[in-house]
């Protein structure tokens, strides 16, 4: 059982200083890991369960290395799985679960779902991703900045796309890391009060928003829920696809990221992945290292 325990359902729910210690601690641990060093006894008899109602490629199998890597494991349970498919209350499940894990990670289709488990578990929530956050994406995203160019305070970051949860937790990071994020969707798409987001601008205007920009990211126009406004979707976003003339217009040493998966030909030009620009497979990559980190912090 861990004491005083933290969630991270959103970015904010750890403070700047301790993200930025996770983000050191994922750049040793990679370090560590490409000379052969083993962490094994890190997370040693640490147990992590893993409750997923979608899908998950980079997610599930970072979470479920990371913790092979530092001595823990990980079990993974799709709802089906659980008496949650079967209607079981989600306070019933995660007071059991909880007494039986050390954390729990979530990846679900709504975010109260997450807050709901918070408020009844004992052990920390790890947000894998719901309709309203991704923070373990924008770790590993401000982990291949750091790598790549250094602090990214005052720098300006493009987002081209939907105002989806990524976005929604890149607009935390831009007031938690003092960066100036422009995001660039079109008008039906963009958030009420605007006004009240802290260092983050709006645009309609690819050219705009790319402009001297130190990232370009984007993310797929149809999210998973969204499936019904396909055809929709990719009208109004058809003339926002991110390419290599957009990059053209950002700064000399820009560098391209996606969460993934992409959709080429459609948010992205069809060699966009791999243009020297892009840090998409060290981003991907990346995921591991910021989870490592990010459990060390609050499993250990």
């Amino acid at each position: 059982m861990i004491s005083n325990k933290r969630n991270f359902i959103n970015l904010s729910d750890i403070r700047k200083e301790e993200l930025q210690k996770i983000l050191k601690r994922a750049r040793q641990l990679k370090k560590l890991r490409a000379k052969g060093t083993a962490f094994k006894n890190r997370l040693a008899n640490v147990n992590l369960a893993m409750i997923f109602e979608k899908p998950s490629t980079r997610t599930r199998v970072s979470f479920e290395v990371a913790m092979a890597q530092l001595g823990g494991r990980a079990s993974f349970l799709s709802v089906n799985d659980l008496q949650l498919g079967r209607g079981e209350p989600i306070e019933d499940t995660s007071k059991v679960l909880s007494s039986m894990v050390d954390g729990l990670v979530l990846r679900t289709m709504n975010h109260k779902t997450q807050e709901e488990f918070a408020f009844n578990s004992a052990v920390p929530i790890i947000n894998g991703l719901s309709d309203k956050s991704h923070p373990c994406q924008i770790l590993a995203d401000l982990l291949t900045f750091k790598e790549e160019r250094g602090e990214i305070e005052g720098k300006k970051v493009a987002w081209c796309g939907d105002f989806n949860n990524v976005c929604k937790s890149y607009v935390e990071a831009a007031k938690i890391f003092s960066f100036e994020l422009w995001i660039c969707c079109p008008e039906e798409f963009l958030p009420e009060n605007r006004e009240s987001y802290e260092n983050v601008k709006f645009t309609s205007s690819l050219k705009e928003a790319t402009k001297d920009s130190a990232i370009v990211t984007t993310d797929v126009w149809i999210s998973m829920g969204d499936e019904s406004e396909s055809s929709k979707r990719k009208d109004a976003f058809s003339s926002y696809q991110v390419n290599e003339k957009v990059l053209d217009e950002a700064s000399s040493d820009v560098i391209f990221l996606h969460c993934l998966p992409a959709k080429r030909g459609q948010e992205i030009s069809e060699n966009l992945l791999n243009d020297p620009r892009s840090r998409v497979w060290n981003q991907a990559e990346n995921r591991l290292h910021a989870q490592k980190g990010l459990l060390l912090e609050l499993l250990k």
